[in-house]
This record gives structure tokens, sequence and C-alpha cells, in this order.
């Protein structure tokens, strides 16, 4: 597959905001346990836990964080869904855990922002 110049800066770029938020994450006491984890259903950015608590995370990179809160669609929330229950699903040692859904917003010249329990399915 042939990406475009545009394509191929906005690829670097996601895997650029995902590598802030994995350092993000892992610096506030979380294990990151998958990176860009693919499913028939969608990729989740990345999976991570602490203490009994699992999270799937999706990064968002844009201009502005503003911009980044509304880039999360109903239909990207359901698909990410999707794919943590199939996650689930063949991990049955989380079964108990607190599952969450959070978000990490990255901005050119600002800090990354983790936003906990972002939505609930």
């Amino acid at each position: 597959m042939i990406r475009s110049e545009r394509g191929k800066g906005a690829h670097r770029s996601g895997l650029r905001a995902e590598s802030w938020a994995y350092f993000l994450l892992t610096c506030k006491g979380y294990r990151v346990l998958a990176r860009r984890f693919k499913t028939h259903a969608g990729e989740i950015d990345l999976i991570a836990c602490r203490g009994r608590t699992l999270i799937f995370v999706e990064v968002k990179a844009r201009a502005a964080r503003e911009g980044a809160i509304e880039a999360l669609g109903r239909a990207q929330r359901e698909r990410l869904h999707r794919a943590a229950a199939l996650y689930l699903a063949s991990r049955p040692r989380f079964a108990d855990f607190t599952i969450r859904f959070d978000m990490v917003l990255v901005a050119p010249r600002r800090l990354p922002l983790h936003l906990a329990d972002a939505w609930r399915p």
C-alpha cells in the first residue's frame, strides 16, 4: 500500500502521540500491556493496568486539545468497545478487574492530557 505524503506525516504524528501517551501512563504508574492492539473489530491504541484497573486508551493528536476531544465519535467508541470485549474474552485473568475507557490528548507545545474514564459503554 502506498501512502501519500500527508498520510505518512499523519501516521508518524500518531506514532509520536502514542509514544507520549505511553510515557505519560508509565510515569503515572500504569503498566502498558499492549500497544496498537489489532482485532477484526478495530484497533486499541494502548491497553494498560494499574492495580486492579484495566484501561483501554484512545490517543488523539490534534492542533488543539479541544479538537482532540471532539475527534472521538460514537461509531469509533463502539468499535473500541467491541475490540475491548475481544481482548477481555481471550484473557479471563482480567474478569474481576475494573474496566475503564480513557483518552490521552496530545497537542503541540503542551503536555499530554490523560482523561481517565473519558466515556462509558
